[in-house]
């Protein structure tokens, strides 16, 4: 099995910083995930999942990072990659931003700053699964060269399984 180098943790983009995780994200991560519609898990329950994304860093040399916008200096979401529906060898790219930044490009150029983080690693596949109902973020994997793989049908409805090549 080959080894890969860990992704860098600290990324910087024009507009944006992507960082490690920190308890005091643990507000905003809550307020985040309850724009899911499902409820607001507690901060206490985020800072313990904050504690397992960190653990789990440390065992892959993948990561999921809080972004901040550079100038007002406030978390809006994160990226990163994740095993999820897939593997170490060929992890997932995943990202999620408060609706109030949706249209501005974050997404797009959070993921591109950890695609290129990815190859970094010595990877030479990603995927990311996403709901077919998801226009806006299947256009962000489309912009960074994402091809459609196949679509699979989950309790939650329809699941767009994407990839691409490295670098």
């Amino acid at each position: 099995m080959p080894t890969y180098e860990s992704m860098p943790f600290h990324l910087l983009t024009e507009r944006l910083v992507l960082r490690p995780w920190d308890e005091a994200d643990a507000a905003e991560f809550s307020a985040l995930l309850s724009e899911r519609g499902k409820g607001t898990p507690t901060v206490e329950h985020i800072r313990t999942s904050i504690t397992e994304l960190l653990t789990a860093t440390e065992k892959t040399g993948i990561a999921l990072l809080p972004i901040q916008r550079r100038d007002e200096g406030d978390f809006i979401g994160y990226c990163g990659l994740i095993i999820g529906r897939s593997t170490l060898e060929e992890p997932e790219i995943a990202y999620e931003l408060f609706q109030r930044v949706h249209g501005r490009g974050y997404a797009t150029e959070a993921a591109a700053a950890v695609l290129e983080a990815a190859a970094a690693t010595g990877r030479t596949r990603l995927w990311s699964t996403v709901g077919t109902w998801n226009t806006p973020s299947l256009r962000v994997l489309e912009k960074l060269g994402f091809e459609r793989d196949r679509v699979s049908t989950e309790d939650s409805g329809e699941v767009a399984w994407l990839t691409r090549s490295l670098p």
